[in-house]
């Protein structure tokens, strides 16, 4: 479908019905930008649109454990997280779906295999393998030798300071996705080489050093699965949900819901599947958005 550039004005996409909609946001790069930064009309937009009745739900790759507070302090009705592994509604978990043991065992046993660093992240927990400690702890550092206004906490990748737990203390009954930095450019082409068609490999949507980076997570656990589950638990239907999202893992939720928003810094390739396009992340990306589908 063709995108059209979206602000404050223009046509409304409205729902079926012209009533309550349910919106599913991702944080990075749609809520956040550089790891901490929310635009000041973000909260309110989100909030305004929940006064009206609407539902606004996270649809995120990130752990629940690991929602940044400035988002979290926003409010939400729910949350996906860990790319679709985990939906909540309230204090209710809907949908909970690691990976089987069988599957962690092959994913670590590739990964290691081709030497590639990793996170692996549980409902509970981001953990990090040897390796990928060290590689975040030397970019922390090169962020803060840059210099000239640049902090380490300005991106996920350079965490000055954070220190995550070691892939040796994860459950590994529990683990719901990974993330990997690969040194090679083809880092991605050649796990989807190793791991086949069980596993999905995406890009990560979050700037990380090396070659390459990714998620991966298993085939049919993805943010659009998820809300496939979701939708007849509240009783609604796809064609008054929005999504709005800046990445590829956000593909399949454009897929299954009626509107899709792609942010002004999304991927020139998931701009095209959107029904239109709004401004960039802290150019009120959201609150436009919110505008032009009449939400508030």
């Amino acid at each position: 479908m063709g995108a059209s550039t979206g602000s404050a004005t223009g046509a409304s996409t409205g729902s079926a019905a012209g009533g309550r909609r349910i919106v599913f946001l991702d944080v990075d790069g749609t809520i956040l930008e550089h790891g901490s930064h929310v635009a000041p009309s973000t909260a309110p937009a989100i909030r305004a649109a929940r006064a009206a009745g609407h539902l606004v739900y996270l649809s995120t790759g990130r752990s629940a454990s690991d929602i940044h507070p400035r988002v979290a302090e926003i409010g939400f009705d729910g949350a996906i997280t860990n790319s679709g592994a985990l939906v909540t509604s309230g204090d209710a978990v809907v949908v909970d779906r690691p990976l089987t043991p069988a599957q962690t065992d092959r994913l670590l046993a590739v990964l290691r295999g081709r030497g590639i660093r990793f996170f692996l992240q549980t409902h509970d927990g981001v953990y990090a393998s040897d390796d990928m400690a060290e590689l975040m702890a030397s970019h922390a550092q090169a962020l803060r030798d840059a210099g000239a206004g640049v902090r380490p906490e300005d991106s996920i990748a350079g965490l000055a300071g954070r220190d995550f737990p070691s892939t040796a203390h994860a459950d590994l009954t529990r683990i719901a996705k990974a993330v990997f930095v690969s040194d090679r450019a083809d880092g991605l082409e050649v796990l989807r080489s190793d791991l086949g068609d069980e596993f999905l490999v995406v890009p990560g949507s979050i700037p990380l050093p090396g070659g390459s980076n990714g998620e991966i997570s298993e085939r049919d656990t993805t943010k659009g699965s998820a809300i496939e589950l979701l939708l007849p638990h509240l009783g609604l239907d796809a064609a008054d949900a929005v999504a709005i999202g800046d990445s590829w893992n956000d593909v399949e939720m454009f897929q299954v819901c009626g509107v899709s928003v792609a942010m002004g810094n999304a991927h020139d390739e998931l701009k095209e599947l959107a029904h239109f396009v709004t401004t960039n992340v802290m150019d009120d990306g959201i609150a436009n958005a919110f505008r032009r589908l009449g939400l508030i």
